[in-house]
């Protein structure tokens, strides 16, 4: 699978303050996991993925890195996943359908729309999170007003989010979120990925630097 911007823009931006437990739900082919494996080097993390061909590619990816004893995959979704850990960041990100698949779909893109609606990702991501912990995600901007619905009728709520632009007269696409299980004030921000074709921000390269060969 190609590496997307969505996957680098979480992978660069999800936080806790001191995370040792870590899972990334549909972790791909685990670019999420590896970049929070670059940032935060005492945690131990979780990846779980459903797609067979995306698992094992993961799963290479993971032993082929600086950070193969510190990750651990499992092929089974989120429903599943049986383990006796709670996490202090938790990362996902999601399929962004919620009736209908998108034309030429993959393999795992099915997958993941046959086994995890909205409502079950927020439930589990709740169920597995630590008191102080955070559950941080990337999603359409046009579905914020349905995700904090459904977030806070699980009892998750906003900590911060991030509207992000593809460039500064562009519409706001995406949206990144934090959130957690205490009610607080929503931190709000913007961010504006390119200036011109491949021409990005000082904001994204701060951002996302330390994850590229060339920048």
């Amino acid at each position: 699978m190609k590496i997307g911007t969505d996957g680098v823009l979480l992978g660069a931006w999800a936080t806790h303050r001191n995370p040792k437990h870590i899972l990334d739900i549909g972790t791909g082919t685990g670019l999420i996991a590896l970049m929070l494996a670059q940032r935060f080097s005492h945690a131990k993390i979780a990846a779980v993925e459903i797609d067979k061909t995306a698992f094992c590619e993961a799963k290479e990816n993971f032993k082929n890195s600086n950070f193969a004893d510190r990750i651990l995959i499992k092929h089974t979704d989120i429903q599943h996943y049986n383990t006796e850990s709670m996490f202090d960041l938790i990362v996902s990100n999601p399929p962004f359908f919620e009736h209908s698949l998108p034309a030429g779909s993959t393999e795992r893109t099915t997958a993941r729309h046959e086994t995890l609606s909205l409502q079950e990702l927020l439930f589990y991501a709740k169920k597995l999170l630590n008191p102080n912990g955070n559950f941080c995600l990337i999603f359409p901007a046009n579905r914020q007003k349905e995700l904090i619905e459904k977030a806070e009728n699980i009892g998750l709520f906003f900590e911060k989010i991030v509207h992000v632009r593809g460039r500064k007269t562009s519409e706001v696409k995406r949206i990144l979120v934090c959130l957690g299980l205490t009610p607080s004030h929503t931190l709000t921000d913007e961010l504006t990925i390119e200036t011109a074709r491949h021409e990005y921000t000082e904001e994204y390269i701060e951002l996302t630097k330390d994850f590229y060969l060339k920048m």
